[in-house]
Order: C-alpha cells, then sequence, then structure tokens
C-alpha cells in the first residue's frame, strides 16, 4: 500500500489511467541501474527519483567539473571535484527520500558489467563512449534484462529501446554493431547544447518508466531520433539481426 506521503506525492500520477495507485506501486517495487551520472544521467536520474522508484543504482567514476555544469542540471558549482555518484545521490535523496540510492563510483568493464547490473529490472545507459556501450549492452541481454540506450550530439540525440534477449527483438548491436570509439568525437570535442541532453535524457526516463508500468504502446524495438536544428524527431523500427554476435 502506498502511504498517505506517498498519495500526495503521486497523486499526478495516480491520477492518470493509465498508470493509477497499480502503476505507481510498480514503480516502488522497481530497481533500475543507470549508467553515466552525466548529460543524460542527470535528467534520468531526477525524474526517475521524482517519479518513486524503489531503487536507482548510479554507476560512474568520474568527478564534477566546470564544464560540467552547462549541461549536467543534477549538479551545482559547489559540486565541483566531488565524485558525481556521491552529489548525484544526496540531491536525489534530497529531492525523493523515499527512492533508495545506490552510488558505485567505478568504471564498468567487461570483467564487472554483469556483476554490476544484474538483480535491476530495467538498464539505463548514458555512457560517454561506445566501448561501454557495448558492454552494457552484452550483459544486458545474458542477463536478460531490458535496456534503454541513449547518446547526444551537438544538437542531435537517440534513444533505443532494446531487449535481444527476446527472440524476436534486437539488441543495441543489431543496430550499431560493435562500433569503436572514434578519436575526436567526444562532448569536450565537437560541443553539445546542454538542453538537448535534458530532451534525451528525460524522454529516456519515460521509457523507463513505460517498461515497468506498460502504458501507452511498447517501445522495444523502437529508436527514437532527434535533431536540434531543426526540431524534427523521427522513430525507426530496429530489425533483430539473425547474424547479430551478442544476441543472435
Amino acid at each position: 500500500m502506498l502511504s498517505d506521503a506517498e498519495l500526495d506525492r503521486y497523486q499526478r500520477h495516480i491520477v492518470l489511467k493509465e498508470v493509477g495507485g497499480e502503476g505507481q506501486r510498480r514503480f516502488r517495487a522497481a530497481t533500475f541501474a543507470v549508467i553515466g551520472a552525466g548529460g543524460l544521467g542527470s535528467p534520468c536520474l531526477q525524474y526517475l527519483a521524482a517519479a518513486g522508484v524503489g531503487q536507482l543504482t548510479i554507476i560512474d567514476d568520474d568527478v564534477v567539473s566546470l564544464s560540467n555544469l552547462q549541461r549536467q542540471t543534477l549538479f551545482s558549482t559547489a559540486d565541483i571535484g566531488r565524485p558525481k555518484v556521491e552529489a548525484a545521490a544526496e540531491r536525489l535523496h534530497a529531492l525523493n527520500p523515499h527512492v533508495v540510492i545506490e552510488p558505485i563510483r567505478t568504471r564498468l568493464t567487461v570483467e564487472t558489467a554483469e556483476i554490476l547490473l544484474s538483480q535491476h529490472d530495467v538498464i539505463a545507459d548514458g555512457c560517454d563512449n561506445f566501448r561501454t556501450r557495448s558492454e552494457v549492452n552484452r550483459a544486458a541481454v545474458r542477463l536478460g534484462i531490458p535496456l534503454v540506450s541513449a547518446a547526444i550530439g551537438p544538437f542531435e540525440g537517440q534513444m533505443g529501446v532494446f531487449a535481444g534477449h527476446l527472440p524476436d527483438q534486437p539488441c543495441y548491436a543489431c543496430f550499431a554493431g560493435l562500433p569503436q570509439d572514434v578519436p575526436g568525437t567526444s562532448c569536450a570535442d565537437i560541443g553539445v547544447l546542454g538542453a538537448v541532453a535534458g530532451l534525451i535524457g528525460a524522454a529516456q526516463a519515460l521509457e523507463v518508466l513505460r517498461l515497468i508500468a506498460g502504458f501507452g504502446e511498447s517501445r522495444i524495438g523502437t529508436l527514437w531520433l532527434y535533431e536540434g536544428l531543426g526540431a524534427e524527431s523521427r522513430s525507426v523500427r530496429v530489425r533483430k539481426d539473425p547474424q547479430c554476435p551478442v544476441c543472435c
């Protein structure tokens, strides 16, 4: 049962017929892993915490820098030099003390991915490099956990919902293959408009919640593409690759 304080806090969710009290209880019972507490992780974490999820595991090894604050709205000037997971946990607890926050200050690797990501209902990946995305996807398939993967560029972003552990559904590698990081393509090199990170990160939180409560149409196997210069977006279906080295 939801407490009186929770009924008041989540009233705007509960009155939604597509969510209701049952959907809110599902949020509270769910555990999510969020890889990266940066430009995408900041809005994603804030909206998931505000939604009243059960537990948020935050995986990041970085510290807050001044250049982060242009887009990473989870942090303030006073946080510069602090581990991102530490500052994020403090801020999210202040936002919603009902949510269990598990900060893990480490870089996810091929050796640690499955250990860190097991026992979660959904994985949200907002990391900033292809190598980690590939390892997150591989672990998600092996563990049988849905993955919401997002990335951004200077004025554009993409966000996909993958469930490669299911027979007819693609994984991230079906869409992107096994890409390698390309020098000179980080946001430090090419720039990024801060509001783009907020838009894509919030959309990522929406899809994480959709997977738990089941509102609307399923977006599994769908990639959403946004282009900010022209304010245009589109969705495309991703097909399972029968030759995929990860999920087939």
